[in-house]
Protein backbone atom coordinates (compact mmCIF):
# COMPACT_ATOMS: atom_id res chain seq x y z
CA UNK A 1 0.00 0.00 0.00
CA UNK A 2 1.08 3.37 -0.69
CA UNK A 3 -0.22 5.73 1.78
CA UNK A 4 -0.13 9.45 2.12
CA UNK A 5 -1.69 10.40 5.40
CA UNK A 6 -2.20 14.18 6.80
CA UNK A 7 1.00 15.44 4.40
CA UNK A 8 1.61 19.13 5.15
CA UNK A 9 4.23 20.18 2.34
CA UNK A 10 5.88 23.49 0.54
CA UNK A 11 9.17 24.97 -0.14
CA UNK A 12 8.49 27.23 2.94
CA UNK A 13 7.34 26.19 5.98
CA UNK A 14 5.92 29.82 6.87
CA UNK A 15 3.55 29.12 3.85
CA UNK A 16 3.18 25.44 2.61
CA UNK A 17 1.64 24.30 -0.74
CA UNK A 18 -0.95 22.40 1.09
CA UNK A 19 -1.91 21.29 4.14
CA UNK A 20 -3.64 18.13 5.03
CA UNK A 21 -3.87 15.92 2.02
CA UNK A 22 -4.54 12.35 2.16
CA UNK A 23 -4.34 9.54 -0.47
CA UNK A 24 -4.05 5.91 -0.56
CA UNK A 25 -3.11 3.79 -3.73
CA UNK A 26 -3.56 -0.13 -3.16
CA UNK A 27 -1.10 -2.33 -4.96
CA UNK A 28 -1.58 -3.46 -8.40
CA UNK A 29 -4.47 -0.36 -8.55
CA UNK A 30 -4.06 2.54 -11.08
CA UNK A 31 -5.70 6.02 -9.11
CA UNK A 32 -5.77 9.23 -10.92
CA UNK A 33 -5.16 12.46 -9.49
CA UNK A 34 -7.12 15.63 -11.14
CA UNK A 35 -6.62 19.13 -10.62
CA UNK A 36 -5.72 22.52 -11.54
CA UNK A 37 -2.05 23.63 -12.39
CA UNK A 38 -0.47 25.18 -9.08
CA UNK A 39 -3.05 23.39 -6.88
CA UNK A 40 0.28 20.99 -5.07
CA UNK A 41 -0.73 18.11 -6.77
CA UNK A 42 3.29 17.69 -8.39
CA UNK A 43 4.14 18.36 -4.62
CA UNK A 44 2.62 15.57 -3.05
CA UNK A 45 3.70 13.08 -6.00
CA UNK A 46 7.00 14.24 -5.32
CA UNK A 47 6.35 13.36 -1.69
CA UNK A 48 4.99 10.11 -2.87
CA UNK A 49 7.90 9.41 -4.62
CA UNK A 50 10.56 10.09 -1.75
CA UNK A 51 11.58 12.88 -3.55
CA UNK A 52 10.50 16.13 -1.09
CA UNK A 53 10.05 15.68 2.74
CA UNK A 54 6.87 17.22 3.85
CA UNK A 55 6.54 19.37 6.87
CA UNK A 56 4.15 16.58 8.46
CA UNK A 57 1.98 14.02 7.77
CA UNK A 58 3.13 9.99 6.50
CA UNK A 59 4.12 8.07 4.19
CA UNK A 60 3.98 4.71 4.68
CA UNK A 61 4.95 2.58 1.89
CA UNK A 62 4.53 -1.26 1.67
CA UNK A 63 3.93 -1.21 5.48
CA UNK A 64 7.40 0.87 6.42
CA UNK A 65 6.88 4.24 7.40
CA UNK A 66 9.44 6.90 5.34
CA UNK A 67 11.15 8.54 7.86
CA UNK A 68 14.18 9.73 5.78
CA UNK A 69 14.50 11.19 2.11
CA UNK A 70 16.17 11.57 -1.00
CA UNK A 71 19.69 9.96 -1.08
CA UNK A 72 18.83 9.36 2.40
CA UNK A 73 16.07 7.03 2.30
CA UNK A 74 16.61 3.26 2.34
CA UNK A 75 17.76 1.66 -0.96
CA UNK A 76 14.70 -1.04 -0.48
CA UNK A 77 11.92 2.19 -0.45
CA UNK A 78 13.51 4.37 -2.95
CA UNK A 79 14.02 1.73 -5.95
CA UNK A 80 10.53 0.56 -4.96
CA UNK A 81 9.31 4.03 -6.68
CA UNK A 82 9.89 5.07 -10.37
CA UNK A 83 9.05 8.43 -11.47
CA UNK A 84 8.41 10.43 -14.74
CA UNK A 85 8.22 13.51 -14.63
CA UNK A 86 6.33 16.28 -17.42
CA UNK A 87 9.19 17.77 -18.92
CA UNK A 88 11.65 15.08 -19.59
CA UNK A 89 14.63 17.85 -20.42
CA UNK A 90 15.03 19.40 -17.11
CA UNK A 91 14.98 15.11 -16.16
CA UNK A 92 17.41 14.04 -18.08
CA UNK A 93 21.13 14.83 -18.51
CA UNK A 94 22.10 16.33 -21.63
CA UNK A 95 25.54 14.68 -21.89
CA UNK A 96 23.82 10.88 -21.58
CA UNK A 97 22.76 8.91 -24.93
CA UNK A 98 19.17 7.48 -24.65
CA UNK A 99 20.78 3.96 -23.61
CA UNK A 100 22.61 5.69 -20.76
CA UNK A 101 19.64 7.41 -19.63
CA UNK A 102 18.00 3.87 -19.34
CA UNK A 103 20.57 2.27 -17.81
CA UNK A 104 21.68 5.20 -15.38
CA UNK A 105 19.09 3.70 -12.20
CA UNK A 106 21.07 0.46 -12.81
CA UNK A 107 24.69 1.61 -12.62
CA UNK A 108 24.06 4.45 -9.68
CA UNK A 109 23.07 1.29 -8.11
CA UNK A 110 26.32 -1.26 -8.55
CA UNK A 111 24.69 -3.64 -10.78
CA UNK A 112 26.03 -2.52 -13.87
CA UNK A 113 26.68 -5.89 -15.66
CA UNK A 114 22.38 -5.71 -15.90
CA UNK A 115 22.85 -2.87 -17.72
CA UNK A 116 22.89 -3.63 -21.66
CA UNK A 117 20.10 -6.39 -21.65
CA UNK A 118 17.39 -4.16 -19.42
CA UNK A 119 17.76 -1.30 -21.90
CA UNK A 120 17.12 -4.02 -24.90
CA UNK A 121 14.54 -5.51 -22.96
CA UNK A 122 12.75 -1.48 -22.18
CA UNK A 123 13.72 -0.50 -25.31
CA UNK A 124 10.96 -1.95 -27.38
CA UNK A 125 8.83 -1.55 -24.98
CA UNK A 126 8.06 1.76 -24.86
CA UNK A 127 8.68 2.24 -28.71
CA UNK A 128 12.37 3.28 -28.75
CA UNK A 129 14.23 1.74 -31.65
CA UNK A 130 18.04 0.57 -31.68
CA UNK A 131 19.34 4.07 -33.97
CA UNK A 132 17.21 6.52 -31.38
CA UNK A 133 19.56 5.19 -28.07
CA UNK A 134 22.91 6.86 -29.32
CA UNK A 135 21.40 9.65 -29.62
CA UNK A 136 21.26 12.28 -27.18
CA UNK A 137 18.81 14.53 -25.83
CA UNK A 138 19.23 17.02 -27.97
CA UNK A 139 19.01 14.94 -30.68
CA UNK A 140 15.18 13.52 -30.21
CA UNK A 141 12.08 14.79 -29.78
CA UNK A 142 10.57 15.34 -26.12
CA UNK A 143 7.97 12.68 -26.96
CA UNK A 144 11.30 10.46 -27.68
CA UNK A 145 12.90 11.46 -24.79
CA UNK A 146 9.91 10.82 -22.17
CA UNK A 147 9.52 7.22 -23.72
CA UNK A 148 13.53 7.13 -22.78
CA UNK A 149 12.55 8.59 -19.20
CA UNK A 150 9.59 5.84 -18.58
CA UNK A 151 11.90 3.17 -19.60
CA UNK A 152 14.51 4.48 -16.86
CA UNK A 153 11.65 4.93 -14.10
CA UNK A 154 11.02 0.67 -15.17
CA UNK A 155 14.16 0.13 -14.87
CA UNK A 156 14.44 -1.19 -11.31
CA UNK A 157 11.21 -3.02 -11.54
CA UNK A 158 9.59 -0.85 -9.21
CA UNK A 159 6.28 -1.74 -6.97
CA UNK A 160 4.64 1.96 -8.03
CA UNK A 161 5.03 4.19 -10.67
CA UNK A 162 4.31 7.52 -10.42
CA UNK A 163 3.48 10.04 -13.64
CA UNK A 164 3.64 13.59 -12.56
CA UNK A 165 1.65 15.12 -16.21
CA UNK A 166 3.96 12.50 -17.94
CA UNK A 167 2.21 12.99 -21.15
CA UNK A 168 1.11 16.95 -20.82
CA UNK A 169 3.92 18.18 -23.69
CA UNK A 170 3.01 15.41 -25.71
CA UNK A 171 0.53 14.61 -28.79
CA UNK A 172 -2.17 11.80 -28.89
CA UNK A 173 -0.35 9.26 -30.32
CA UNK A 174 2.92 9.68 -28.18
CA UNK A 175 -0.16 9.81 -25.26
CA UNK A 176 -1.43 6.75 -26.01
CA UNK A 177 1.77 4.65 -26.72
CA UNK A 178 3.23 5.80 -23.36
CA UNK A 179 0.01 4.73 -21.34
CA UNK A 180 0.08 1.54 -23.25
CA UNK A 181 3.74 0.92 -22.11
CA UNK A 182 2.61 1.86 -18.56
CA UNK A 183 -0.66 -0.56 -18.30
CA UNK A 184 1.64 -3.27 -19.97
CA UNK A 185 4.00 -2.99 -17.32
CA UNK A 186 1.42 -3.27 -14.42
CA UNK A 187 -0.22 -6.09 -15.81
CA UNK A 188 3.25 -8.08 -15.85
CA UNK A 189 3.89 -7.04 -12.65
CA UNK A 190 1.15 -5.91 -10.42
CA UNK A 191 2.78 -2.88 -9.90
CA UNK A 192 0.63 0.32 -8.30
CA UNK A 193 0.34 3.67 -10.55
CA UNK A 194 -0.35 7.36 -8.98
CA UNK A 195 -1.05 8.93 -12.65
CA UNK A 196 -1.07 13.05 -11.75
CA UNK A 197 -2.91 15.15 -14.23
CA UNK A 198 -5.42 17.42 -15.07
CA UNK A 199 -7.09 16.08 -18.23
CA UNK A 200 -10.17 14.73 -16.90
CA UNK A 201 -10.70 12.11 -20.18
CA UNK A 202 -7.54 11.08 -20.02
CA UNK A 203 -7.29 9.56 -16.40
CA UNK A 204 -10.46 8.72 -16.24
CA UNK A 205 -10.11 6.16 -19.53
CA UNK A 206 -6.37 5.40 -18.39
CA UNK A 207 -7.21 4.77 -14.04
CA UNK A 208 -9.20 2.29 -11.93
CA UNK A 209 -10.88 5.68 -10.23
CA UNK A 210 -9.73 9.18 -10.71
CA UNK A 211 -9.70 11.33 -6.85
CA UNK A 212 -10.06 15.59 -7.43
CA UNK A 213 -7.23 17.50 -5.63
CA UNK A 214 -10.10 18.92 -3.69
CA UNK A 215 -11.21 15.79 -2.11
CA UNK A 216 -7.39 14.74 -0.59
CA UNK A 217 -7.68 17.67 1.98
CA UNK A 218 -10.07 18.16 4.99
CA UNK A 219 -13.01 20.26 4.77
CA UNK A 220 -11.56 23.06 6.46
CA UNK A 221 -9.17 23.95 3.75
CA UNK A 222 -11.78 23.34 0.62
CA UNK A 223 -12.94 26.36 -0.67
Amino acid sequence: MLELDTVTAGYDRRAPVFRGASLTVAPGQSVGLLGPSGCGKSTLARVAALLHRPDAGRLVLDGTEVRTWRHRAPRELRTAVGVVFQQPRTAADPRLALADLIAEPLRATGRRAEAEGRVAELAPAVGLTADLLTRRPHEVSDGQLQRACLARALTLRPRWLICDEMTAMLDASTTAALVAAVETYRETTGAGLLAVGHDRVLLDRWCDRTVEWKDCLPAEENP
